[in-house]
Formats: C-alpha cells, structure tokens, sequence
C-alpha cells in the first residue's frame, strides 16, 4: 500500500504554494514539469523524496507503489531501500 510523503505533504512538488492553484487543478504531472519549467523564477520544483528532483519515481507524492517499490533494486536503493522521509 502507497504511503503519502511527508516532504511534500503528498503532492509531489516541493513550494508548491508559489504555483497557481489554477496550474494544479485538473492537470497532469507532465503539465507540472512544463509550467515548472517555463517558470525557472520560481522555486517550485519536483519533490526530491518523491523523485529525482526532475521526475517522480511513481506517482507523485506517494511512495512505495508498483513504479516505486522499496529494497536495494528500487529508486531509493541509495538511501538503504527506503525513502528519505520513511
């Protein structure tokens, strides 16, 4: 089962209060990535317990899902196979 992670209260993107509510809602991970990208003056930026700080390794705010699992042969095998905030 999917934990939500702590660093970025779930939403897979760190300051995300410096993004406009309007750019979250019904929009897609990818949508986020271009507005981040598109606006380098900001400092929202991809959750970096959530992904690699350009994309996420699951889905965005949550941990330990197909895309993501834990243990030495997943995306958090350098932090000891967990999360950073497990």
């Amino acid at each position: 089962m999917p934990l939500l992670c702590t660093r970025c209260g779930g939403t897979g993107l760190l300051n995300v209060e410096y993004m406009p509510a309007v750019e979250l809602d019904g929009s897609a991970p990818d949508e986020w990535r271009a507005w981040i990208q598109a606006h380098p003056e900001t400092e929202v930026q991809v959750c970096d317990c959530c992904g690699d700080g350009a994309y996420w390794y699951g889905i965005p705010g949550e941990h330990y899902g197909s895309d993501d699992p834990p243990g030495p042969g997943g995306p958090y095998a350098g932090n000891g196979g967990l999360c950073q905030c497990h």
